[in-house]
């Protein structure tokens, strides 16, 4: 094993990959990529939601974001309404297709999931989600840095 091979970022981000590989595989068929899965499985979650809370969410800068959202709507898959409460703000939400989409890609996530199951083991899937959940929960509350 070498050095690189012992830092848990490296690790982290090796398994980040592999999982990664799956699910790009998984929606090749039907063109679209991780950032699209996200985008449309966020806003299934939260309804409208402005741009930069959107590209919080999905781990995408929000210049990368406008260049999503600009190739989602003209897909069809996404709306931009103005923010009745700030008409500075524009807010982002499903489309009808957007929506048969995601209902589409629902088996789509089911058996990514059953992927990363069988990889990593039941087990240790819901160990590692609840430790992830748990640090992002406390970074969030600031209790740790």
């Amino acid at each position: 094993m070498t050095v690189l091979n012992k830092q848990l970022g490296y690790l982290i981000a090796r398994t980040n990959r592999l999982i990664e590989l799956d699910l790009e595989s998984r929606l090749k068929p039907d063109r679209l990529t991780i950032d699209h899965f996200r985008v449309l499985r966020c806003l299934e979650q939260t309804g409208p939601i402005s741009m930069s809370e959107l590209a919080s969410h999905v781990l995408v800068e929000p210049a990368n974001l406008t260049k999503i959202i600009d190739r989602m709507t003209s897909q069809g898959f996404v709306m931009r309404l103005p923010d009745q409460n700030d008409r500075r703000r524009v807010l982002v939400t499903l489309a009808p297709a957007g929506k048969q989409k995601n209902s589409q890609l629902a088996d789509v996530a089911k058996e990514h999931e059953v992927f990363v199951k069988e990889m990593l083991g039941a087990e240790d899937v819901e160990a590692i989600r609840n430790l992830l959940a748990d640090l992002q929960e406390r970074r969030e509350d600031g209790t740790v840095a």
